[in-house]
């Protein structure tokens, strides 16, 4: 099988560019997934002149032959591997330095402050799409185009950021930073196609990575040991203290750290004996608390959001948003100005719980992602 005998659309409809894509110079983003591997492929089915970058972000040590991560290791081998299948330029450039500071400190940092980061946007809003749009820029490329599950959609505005057909693969939760500089540059071939269809292109092209696992976790935490690798970065980080009811202020027990903890959790807290489930309702880092409490008090009615970004103009009509990845949108209204960094508050129809400062809060209109922001705090019922 071939991908000439595979359902595709047109190429150039694909890659939103003009015909003939013979003169056209993409560059496409390669973590060594089967996802931006098949983005290199349809570019050079294209007949456009392709270039594949990596960026290597973290050592490559720290996740020895673990498959389905990105950028290091394995996965940058994997990467000039399809890249020499395909036939098309590859450059690794090391950008590990500005990842530690700019990701992984932050992501420690975050934790120690009791709040719950999100690394994958930090890395988006920073090397993935300020790095590689320069790159790209400087390579004379007509676009950047990247394996994520979003659709680019011209709007009456400009280009527009939409969700991925394919509800279970959306990845527009983590890219509501991107702006519309780079939104128009930027290219999701891969928005408007079931995963199943993206591995049948991998193995119609001979791809080595057709049958590699997609990446789980964050891409610097090999093992899903969160903690560990706030300790290496910052020690002080493990230091032990008191779980405390947040009604009664009784003393239920120790903790090893309040790194082990995120708003929300309810196992992993081995305090028994208790009435009812108890929940981590808030962290009080400078007191080393956790604090827990019944159900109720997860529960809020409005969340303050920071550092904002807008893409395109505000709708008329209703609005949406996703306070964590997996969850689902639900209906809000917005107070105050969204984008140039302003801060604003969503107010919730209905209670929304377990909404926790440190994660982003994402807006939608339909299917359209108008931006978002940081959550800073929140209001209780």
């Amino acid at each position: 099988m071939s991908t000439a005998s595979l359902a595709l659309p047109d190429l150039a409809e694909l890659f939103q560019l003009a015909a003939p894509l013979s003169d056209k110079r993409i560059v496409v983003a390669m973590s060594g997934g089967v996802d931006s591997s098949v983005v290199a492929a349809l570019a050079a089915r294209s007949g456009a002149e392709v270039i594949g970058v990596t960026l290597q972000l973290y050592d490559s040590g720290g996740a020895p032959g673990r498959k389905g991560a990105c950028c290091a290791g394995d996965d940058i081998r994997d990467a000039r591997s399809v890249a020499d299948r395909l036939g098309i330029v590859h450059h690794v450039i090391d950008h590990e330095s500005q990842f530690r500071e700019s990701v992984v400190e932050r992501f420690a940092d975050e934790y120690l402050a009791g709040r719950t980061p999100i690394p994958c946007i930090r890395c988006n809003m920073g090397p993935k799409f300020t790095d590689l749009f320069a790159m790209a820029r400087e390579l004379g490329a007509d676009c950047l185009a990247t394996g994520h599950y979003v659709r680019r959609a011209i709007g009456p505005a400009g280009a527009e950021l939409h969700r991925a057909l394919d509800p279970a693969r959306d990845q527009s939760y983590f890219l509501y930073g991107t702006t519309e500089a780079q939104l128009d540059f930027l290219r999701f071939p891969l928005g408007g196609l079931p995963k199943a269809q993206v591995r049948e292109i991998a193995e119609a092209e001979g791809l080595r990575v057709a049958a590699k696992p997609d990446s789980q976790d964050i891409c610097f935490v090999p093992d899903g040991d969160y903690a560990k690798i706030v300790r290496s970065v910052r020690p002080e980080g493990g230091e032990p203290g008191e779980i405390v009811h947040a009604l009664t202020g009784e003393v239920l027990g120790p903790h090893k750290g309040i790194i082990h903890y995120t708003v929300g959790q309810r196992r992993g807290l081995e305090i028994g004996g208790q009435a009812e489930p108890l929940y981590v309702t808030g962290l009080d880092a400078p007191g080393r608390r956790v604090l827990v409490g019944p159900k109720i008090l997860l529960a809020v009615s409005a969340a303050r959001i920071v550092e904002t970004n807008r893409i395109g103009p505000l709708p008329d009509g209703p609005l949406t948003a996703k306070v964590r990845s997996l969850a689902k949108p639900v209906p809000v209204v917005l107070e105050g100005q969204l984008g140039g960094g302003a801060d604003c508050t969503i107010h919730f129809a209905q209670l929304e719980y377990g909404v926790a400062p440190g994660q982003a809060a994402v807006l939608y209109a339909g299917d359209r992602v108008i931006g978002g922001g940081w959550i800073d705090s929140t209001e209780a019922v």
